[in-house]
Formats: C-alpha cells, structure tokens, sequence
C-alpha cells in the first residue's frame, strides 16, 4: 500500500504558524495590538484572512500564541548549559535572572507595556497563560534536578516552581515602578542584585 502523499494537506505546518506568528510580531511593534487587525496579519504573512481565521477567532488569540513563542524562547534561551562543578541551583537562578533582563529588554514586553499594558492583566490578576504553564513546567523540571543533585532546598516541586515563578514575575513585570537610576542602591542592576540573593536563598538546601 502507498503511503498518502496528500495526509498532512491543508493543515498549517510550524513554519506557516511562525510566518503568521512573524506577521503579528511585525504589526505589533509597528502599531501596537490595539490597532492590528487580521486584514493586516494576513497581508504581512501572504495568506487570505479566512486562513487566519481557521486557526485563530481574533488578533488577541495571535497575539497570545506570539507571546507564549517569545517569551518561552526567551526562557530557554537564558537556562546556562550544564558546565562541571556548577549546580542545578546556580544554573536556575543565573537563568532567572537572565531571563528577567532579557524578558524587560524584549521589544514586544516594552511595546506592549507602553501601549497595551491592559493586554497583560489577565495573566497577573485572573488566570494562568500558556506561556506560564511552560514556564511552570521547566521550572519544576529543573528544580527537580536541583533536588537530585542537592543543590536545591527539597520540597514539591509544583509548590515551588509556582512560589519562584512569583516572585521573578513581580521583578519582571514592575521593577521599573520601584527603581531610582539616580541611586546607585536602587539601580535596576541593584535591584536584580537582591533578587539573585532572594532566589539563592530561598533555594539553598
């Protein structure tokens, strides 16, 4: 029997998601989310709009899958790789600290927090996102390996992950509100200075 060489036909590949997710990023930065529409997602990324509607009701559903792309990139690409000598521990704080700054420095975060900012309420006040339920999980993933190896402080996984993923989304998402540049000890770099001692010691066995 032949294999069916039309199986996978019509249906959207990773790449058609990120030429779309690319499209929306683009209109994003250029106009924010409140002036995007799906005409223009369709036009930047080459596709009718009934084809973006096929997959996504609205702009705020893409926006959504955009965010969980970035901000997962982001959070993976901030994790140091395993290195001799150096434990779990160490390697997840220096990666949520990383990641904070990149996260902050990240042009659809600073876009969005300067013209859409109500776009990111739900995700602080209501309900957990996509991206934060990946993020959970590599969280306690990695603090599970913490705990094999004895660099992190034992206790469920789950309880912790979400407790740690607190206290880096509050430096994230309001450091700004709490920062003085003109003081050396209030500095963004201070402040993210404390945060590496939080996490250090909340984490230490």
């Amino acid at each position: 029997m032949t294999p069916n060489r039309h199986k996978n036909a019509g249906r959207p590949t990773a790449s058609d998601n990120d030429t779309v997710l690319d499209a929306v990023r683009d209109c994003v930065l250029a106009v924010g989310v409140r002036r995007t529409t799906m005409t223009d997602v369709a036009r930047r990324a080459g596709v009718s709009r009934m084809t973006l509607y096929r997959r996504w009701p609205d702009v705020r559903s893409l926006v959504g899958d955009l965010m969980t792309r970035e901000w997962i990139a982001v959070a993976t690409g901030a994790i140091p790789a395993p290195r001799p000598g150096v434990g779990t521990r160490s390697r997840v704080v220096e990666g949520l600290v990383t990641g904070i700054e990149a996260f902050r420095a990240h042009p659809l975060f600073r876009k969005i927090v300067d013209v859409d900012p109500e776009l990111l309420l739900p995700y602080v006040l209501d309900r957990r996102g996509a991206s934060q339920e990946a993020l959970l999980e590599l969280l306690a993933d990695a603090l599970g390996e913490g705990h094999a190896d004895g660099s992190v402080r034992p206790a469920h996984p789950g309880r912790q992950a979400r407790s740690v993923l607190l206290i880096v989304q509050s430096f994230a998402l309001s450091l700004r509100t709490m920062t003085d540049e003109d003081d050396a000890e209030l500095t963004s770099a201070a402040l993210l200075t404390e945060l590496r001692t939080i996490l250090e010691r909340t984490l230490t066995p």
